[in-house]
C-alpha cells in the first residue's frame, strides 16, 4: 500500500463525491488529501505542487477538463507521466474503459464502491507503480 503520507489529490465536479472519497481515503490512513472540483484546477495543483503529489483519485466526467484529458495530461507532462492514477467512474463501458488504459491509467473503479473496493483498487495502483518503478 501506498505510504499513507502520500499527497492524494481527489478530482470530482461533485463536492459530495469529493467528500465520500476524501473521507474513505481517510478512513484507510491517508492524511494529506487536497480536493479540487475539475481537471483544469487539478493540473494547475499538481504543476505547481511542492511536494509533488504522489497519487491522483479522478473523476471521468467533468466539466472544463474531463479524467481522461487531464490522464493524457499527466501522462504528457515530463515531470507527472509517473505520478499513479486511479479513474473513478460511472461508466462501466468497454471501450471507455479501453481508452483509460491506452492514456495510462493505473486503474480505475466504478461508482458506487465502498472502503473495502477502494482499498483494493488503490493496492494494485501501487503494485503496479512499484513495478513500474523497478522495471
Amino acid at each position: 500500500m501506498f505510504d499513507l503520507k502520500t499527497k492524494v489529490l481527489v478530482v470530482d465536479d461533485m463536492l459530495t463525491m469529493r467528500k465520500i472519497i476524501s473521507k474513505i481515503l481517510k478512513e484507510i490512513g491517508f492524511t494529506d488529501i487536497t480536493e479540487v472540483p475539475d481537471g483544469k484546477i487539478a493540473f494547475e495543483k499538481l504543476s505547481n505542487s511542492e511536494p509533488k503529489f504522489g497519487l491522483i483519485v479522478s473523476d471521468w466526467n467533468m466539466p472544463n477538463m474531463t479524467g481522461l484529458e487531464l490522464l493524457e495530461e499527466v501522462r504528457d507532462d515530463v515531470d507527472l507521466k509517473g505520478t499513479p492514477f486511479l479513474m473513478v467512474t460511472a461508466e462501466a463501458e468497454q471501450h471507455q474503459v479501453a481508452e483509460a488504459v491506452r492514456a495510462g491509467v493505473d486503474n480505475y473503479v466504478i461508482k458506487p464502491f465502498d472502503t473495502k473496493t477502494l482499498r483494493a483498487k488503490l493496492e494494485a495502483v501501487h503494485k503496479k507503480y512499484l513495478n513500474k518503478k523497478a522495471g
